[in-house]
């Protein structure tokens, strides 16, 4: 059933996209995962066929798209593969930075090549001592003359390695009260001096996606690359992540879809003495279950699509989208790969990396617990 919210254009944009995943990503994602990374000419050949920040303004290149398009967008690369999060990323969560608090000469300066996909973007908040915790950062970024001295590290990096404009979250005041109040965004390019790339880190799934350690050494950033006003980085951050746990959701719901519908399949097949497994009443219960789960995520989820695309205020929700429908994604992983018996543990098999890849849902964006606090916190608690 199709939401709402999607119209024949969206629909006529699916039916493109999925015919240009199926020639150019599916035949070689298998070979993407062995090798831990998607090649980077992938970037152009998306930004070639107008898939990537489609909600961008016609001046920039794009197709002033609204965010319908962004969520075909996030689900048909899930349908591929929890590896293709990067795309969804520089699409809908590190680009709309630019937009929002961009002057008219950095968004002239940034955002057509990362529509085209000459530029690929990546934001910088996670530290080794400082996850959830932003106001605990310890990255500086100290104004002298005409520039800002740049020193830190930044961790777990998704687009790290391919990323040529990142978005660094910095402290500008040390003494400043609260401490979120001295943070701010800046825009490092890749042949700043002083910045450089860490290792690709090794992660239990997601295995193609890009992600990496960065490291900032007094890299001299120009007041020119200064995102918005100079303290006000922590509210920037804080208003687009409404977006940044949607598309999570989105990603995950589409998951625990794809996840069902391979088990359904697979128990169909399966026989276990002399009958298809599906006949077996418990087997039959777990897949009801998990169906009826996945229905309440879907319905739940496009209600808050639908509000979010009328620029609702909707943090409450997203938070509750957020994190029980990256739980229940969890749980359908263990179950269907439980109902898969052995196979389900072998490469050959979608559930395998499919159960590798969900865990880390339920971590970033800000973790569940986390997402708790705030509906809490916004229930008056």
């Amino acid at each position: 059933m199709t939401a709402r919210y999607l119209n024949q254009d969206h629909r006529l944009y699916r039916d493109s996209l999925k015919k240009f995943l199926d020639q150019e990503v599916r035949p070689y994602f298998d070979k993407w995962e062995e090798n831990r990374l998607i090649p980077r000419d992938l970037w152009t050949k998306m930004g070639e066929n107008g898939f990537l920040c489609p909600w961008v303004d016609e001046a920039y290149g794009g197709l002033n798209a609204d965010f319908g398009y962004s969520v075909v967008f996030n689900e048909e690369i899930e349908r591929v593969g929890s590896g293709m999060v990067g795309f969804g990323l520089h699409n809908d969560i590190v680009v709309p930075y630019f937009e929002t608090y961009g002057s008219d000469k950095q968004k002239n300066r940034w955002i057509p090549k990362c529509v085209t996909g000459e530029y690929v973007t990546a934001i910088a908040m996670t530290e080794p001592d400082a996850g959830s915790d932003l106001a605990g950062i310890k990255t500086t970024a100290m104004k002298q003359g005409d520039h800002y001295v740049l020193n830190g590290q930044k961790t777990f990096i998704t687009n790290g390695i391919h990323a040529d404009l990142i978005i660094v979250v910095a402290k500008t005041d040390l003494k400043a009260e609260p401490a979120h109040k001295g943070i701010s965004l800046f825009v490092v390019e890749k042949d700043m001096p002083g910045f450089s790339r860490g290792r690709k880190l090794d992660k239990v799934g997601l295995h193609s996606q890009d992600t990496a350690e960065l490291f900032f050494e007094d890299v001299k950033v120009p007041k020119e690359n200064l995102l918005g006003d100079d303290g006000s980085g922590f509210y920037y951050l804080m208003d687009q992540l409404q977006q940044e746990r949607l598309t999570v959701a989105i990603s995950a719901q589409v998951s625990a879809e794809e996840m069902l519908e391979v088990t359904k399949d697979y128990v169909t097949e399966r026989k276990a003495f002399g009958k298809p497994i599906s006949k077996i009443q418990t087997v039959q219960h777990k897949v009801a279950e998990m169906a009826t789960e996945i229905s309440v995520g879907r319905s739940f989820l496009d209600d808050v699509i639908e509000r979010h695309m009328k620029n609702e205020s909707v943090v409450t929700e997203v938070s509750m989208a957020k994190w029980w429908i990256t739980d229940m994604a969890r749980r359908v992983a263990t179950t269907c790969m439980q109902l898969h018996g052995g196979y389900g543990y072998m490469e050959e098999y979608e559930i395998a990396r499919r159960y590798r890849d969900i865990p880390v849902s339920s971590i970033y964006a800000g973790t569940n617990d986390i997402m708790k606090n705030i509906i809490a916190k916004n229930m008056g608690l």
